[in-house]
């Protein structure tokens, strides 16, 4: 009788499990590309009963829902008065290893933040919802103390993109080489120094690193800003203290603000119920999305016309891929982030979105750019009268970086050593200087002008190119760059 039943099944699945079969399918049209897409009953039903089951357990929220509070804070909100404020730092010194001691320069920045930026801080904690669960399950697995996610706020405003004048960029504002000495991957397509969890797990290793030098949590971020030799300087100019508040008036400017301003917005996160802050709740969280390992080259804008998903969803949940495609390379593992109701569609589906993605790349009048790397790992052999402000110079990075990377305790150097040093000009290398590669024969390189190049940018990829040679060479006469242009990089009889 059950295999009368189970023949019966397989011919005529419709009477026993309706008429959508095993898979639930839909077909659409893009331009002149029809996909059908289907997804399986079995599996929609198991993800139902997980989600149910575990995603509350994942709900994580350290801000308060201030839509619902009393008229009496509604009144704290708009006055505090400084015994109210002592209190509570003391409250945030005793569960912290930070040094969060009362003073009037702290004070009258958390006042000026209450007066001033109540909307943009609103929004932050906003964002914080997405981003925070993220950062304390790192910090808590690296074991540093959780109340560094605030750091985040201060470096970035929880901007995974953002890019400083110097270059330091991402949430954690990872200047390259930094970024590099952690295994950040900064290529044509992809900058991990933008991405949320390969970006936080390098700045958990750095301040690990610094703490381990100076065993004091305001040290190790007041380094992680201004460099460990700054540090070290204050402490020598203040007569041997090693207190931050005691060396503060000898660190850099931006260093003297910047334990204020990390103090001043945890205070802020803390006490948000108690000011009035009103943070909305995150349109999704990280515990709502998961990420597909990819297996073809696909752009974002294909995967959001796919699955019908918005594109500024996918661009705010995978922020590392810098021109909104994520390639596939051997040996790479670049994954696709999704909200979790739509990733039961890509996987189902997988061969006719590739398929879709490979048809919509031959269109394109110009061939998807070339994947190259930005990073150079050098070894440097020491020359009689190198010191390490000549070698920082002559290779674009900090001295602080070459120490840090070499383990160096001090600025002396023996010739014929050598030191390990990250770049970002591929050219840039010791003793053996290896010119543009070119084809046999021929003396001149062309470069294709990517999105995002500038000729300053372009010079420092090749040893002893400059901006005035570009311009030379290629007849330029205006700095403005157009991605596809092709420009003469190294001729021989010029050079």
């Amino acid at each position: 009788m059950s295999r009368i039943l189970a023949v019966f099944v397989f011919l005529f699945p419709q009477f026993f499990y309706g008429q959508s079969s095993v898979y639930d399918q839909e077909k659409i049209r893009i331009d002149s590309f029809a996909i059908e897409l289907k997804d399986y009953k079995s599996a929609i039903h198991y993800d139902a009963e997980w989600r149910k089951e575990f995603l509350h357990q994942s709900a994580h929220d350290t801000i308060t829902d201030a839509s619902n509070q009393s008229t009496t804070q509604a009144i704290t909100a708009t006055y505090l008065d400084t015994d109210t404020l002592k209190l509570r730092l003391m409250r945030l010194d005793a569960k912290t290893p930070f040094h969060i001691n009362y003073n009037p320069a702290l004070e009258r920045l958390i006042r000026k933040y209450l007066k001033e930026r109540k909307p943009p801080y609103e929004r932050l904690m906003e964002l914080s919802r997405y981003y925070f669960p993220l950062f304390e399950e790192i910090f808590d697995r690296e074991g540093i103390p959780l109340e560094i996610k605030y750091l985040a706020v201060v470096e970035s405003g929880l901007r995974p993109t953002v890019k400083s004048k110097p270059g330091a960029t991402g949430l954690w504002q990872f200047m390259f080489s930094t970024g590099k000495y952690y295994n950040l991957e900064v290529s044509s397509y992809v900058d991990e120094r933008c991405d949320p969890a390969r970006s936080t797990i390098a700045a958990a290793q750095y301040l690990k690193s610094l703490y381990k030098v100076f065993k004091d949590w305001d040290l190790a971020l007041a380094a992680y800003n201004s460099g460990p030799g700054n540090v070290t300087k204050a402490i020598r100019r203040s007569g041997g203290y090693t207190n931050y508040w005691n060396i503060r008036p000898f660190l850099p400017k931006e260093t003297a603000g910047y334990l204020p301003a990390f103090y001043a917005t945890m205070y802020l996160f803390e006490y948000a119920s108690e000011h009035g802050f009103n943070a909305k709740r995150a349109q999704i969280t990280q515990a709502q999305t998961d990420t597909i390992r990819i297996a073809n080259t696909i752009s974002l804008r294909q995967v959001s016309e796919v699955i019908d998903i918005d594109l500024k969803t996918l661009e705010f949940l995978n922020p590392s891929y810098k021109l909104g495609i994520i390639p596939f390379v051997e040996g790479k593992n670049y994954g696709l982030r999704l909200p979790l109701e739509t990733i039961g569609t890509f996987v189902s589906n997988e061969k006719a979105i590739y398929a879709y993605a490979a048809q919509e790349f031959e269109k394109r009048e110009k061939p998807l750019p070339k994947f190259f790397k930005l990073d150079t790992k050098i070894r440097y052999k020491i020359k009689a009268g190198d010191y390490l402000g000549k070698i920082a110079n002559k290779f674009g990075v900090r001295i602080s970086q070459i120490k840090l990377w070499n383990g160096l305790q001090s600025d002396q150097l023996n010739v014929g050593d050598r030191l390990t040093i990250f770049t970002r000009n591929p050219q840039s290398q010791s003793e053996e200087r290896s010119e543009p590669s070119t084809k046999k024969g021929d003396s001149t390189q062309v470069y294709e002008v990517l999105k995002g190049d500038s000729l300053w940018s372009i010079s420092k990829k090749f040893y002893g190119l400059s901006v005035e040679k570009l311009k030379k060479w290629n007849g330029i006469s205006s700095d403005k760059l157009k991605p596809g242009m092709k420009l003469i990089i190294s001729n021989q009889n010029n050079l």
